[in-house]
């Protein structure tokens, strides 16, 4: 297999020039980085403790608001925990999954054509509940004092004070203020 065919080598040149790592001490900078974000993730993942999930998520560069809640078993971005902002008072239930990057990894023929890794940020407003179950993708906006409904998947931005549910993800209900 030629190296620009190795989808493997593809994806790590991706991640490398996202974040300005640069030959063989660069390679070894990434696996570090992700290394440690992993171990930070796994610990929050598992925890019963809210607060100790929080420290390990910010610990990995997830932006994280006063007093919000994660349920065990959480999963934030593993490549690029940065691009994730909760604000305050959030609460995200067990197996809800934010993602800020997709990317169609091993299939090139996808990779090279229309869909591309995607990279974007994901924002989640104060007041925010993400019931359990609901994926979040790259790229979205949920709103201030909004509920997305259990096993929901949101694909584009939510307003403000809506109730949303549904694969794909859609505003049911306006929350009246």
């Amino acid at each position: 297999m030629k190296r620009e065919d190795d989808v493997f080598s593809i994806n790590e040149k991706e991640v490398m020039d996202y974040y300005g790592f640069v030959g063989e001490v660069g390679k070894l900078k990434m696996k570090s980085k992700f290394t440690k974000g992993w171990i930070l993730h796994s610990l929050a993942y598992s925890s019963p403790h809210s607060g100790f999930a929080i420290k390990m998520q910010k610990m990995r560069g997830v932006k994280i608001g006063e007093n919000c809640h994660l349920n065990p078993y959480v999963l934030l971005d593993l490549v690029y925990p940065e691009l994730i902002e909760i604000g305050n008072n959030v609460t995200l239930g067990s197996n809800s999954m934010i993602f800020a990057h997709n990317n169609p990894t091993a299939n090139l023929f996808l990779k090279q054509g229309e869909y591309p890794r995607k990279v974007a940020k994901v924002k989640i407003k104060s007041g925010a509940v993400i019931n359990p179950g609901v994926v979040v993708n790259a790229g979205v906006t949920i709103g201030e004092n909004c509920i997305i409904g259990p096993r929901s998947v949101v694909g584009q931005d939510i307003p403000d004070y809506c109730v949303a549910i549904g694969n794909p993800a859609r505003v049911i209900k306006k929350i009246e203020r």
